[in-house]
C-alpha cells in the first residue's frame, strides 16, 4: 500500500495530481492520499483532506511506501515508523511555498537509508513503481528523531545565559 501525504500547512496540487495519475496507471496497487486544502481532488485514489493523527500513524506503519513532501514532520514520522520514503520538495518558483527551504532540506537528507528524493513529478511516478518492485533498505545510519543529551545540555546552558560546549558528531 502507498500512503501519500502533503502535510498540514500548504496545498501541493502538483504532488497530489502526480500520485493520482500513478494510481490511474497502476489500478492493482492500493493508494491513499492525504491532500490538505488544495484544489485538485483525486479521482483514481481514495483521499482525505486531513487525518486524525492516530489514523495517519496507522497508515504510515502499514504502508509499503510513504510518498510525501519534504517537510520535517513527514520526514521525522517516516523515520520513526521505519517507512521507505519517497519525497518531492515543494518549489518556490511554482509558488508551492514561500521559501526554498524544502530544497535545502532535501539536500541534507539525500542519501539516508530508506529515503529517496526526487525533483520532478515524472521522477516521482517512476520511483513509485521502482520502489514497490525493489524496496530500499530502511533504517540504519546514525539518525535519531530524539534530541541527544548533548544537545539538550547545550540548549539548557544557553537558556541559562551560559556558553554551551560545542557538540561534535561523536557526542
Amino acid at each position: 500500500m502507498i500512503f501519500a501525504s502533503i502535510g498540514s500547512m500548504l496545498p501541493f496540487d502538483r504532488f497530489v495530481r502526480a500520485v493520482d495519475e500513478w494510481a490511474r496507471d497502476n489500478p492493482s496497487e492500493e493508494v491513499f492520499i492525504q491532500i490538505g486544502e488544495g484544489e485538485y481532488e483525486p479521482v483514481h485514489a481514495p483521499f482525505a483532506r486531513m487525518l486524525p493523527i492516530s489514523e495517519y500513524r496507522r497508515r504510515l506503519r502499514e504502508c509499503d511506501l510513504f510518498v510525501a513532501h519534504v517537510g520535517m514532520g513527514s520526514i521525522l514520522q517516516g523515520l520513526e515508523a521505519r517507512a521507505q520514503m519517497l519525497l518531492l520538495p515543494r518549489d518556490i518558483a511554482l509558488r508551492e511555498h514561500t521559501t526554498d527551504h524544502q530544497i535545502h532540506t532535501a539536500r541534507r537528507f539525500q542519501g539516508r537509508p530508506g529515503l529517496r528524493i526526487v525533483e520532478t513529478t515524472e521522477a516521482l511516478r517512476e520511483e513509485m513503481t521502482r520502489l514497490l518492485r525493489e524496496p530500499m533498505r530502511v533504517g540504519g545510519g546514525d539518525f535519531s528523531t530524539k534530541a541527544s543529551p548533548q544537545l539538550l545540555d547545550a540548549v539548557a546552558t544557553f537558556l541559562k545565559g551560559g556558553t554551551p560546549t560545542p557538540i561534535t558528531k561523536a557526542g
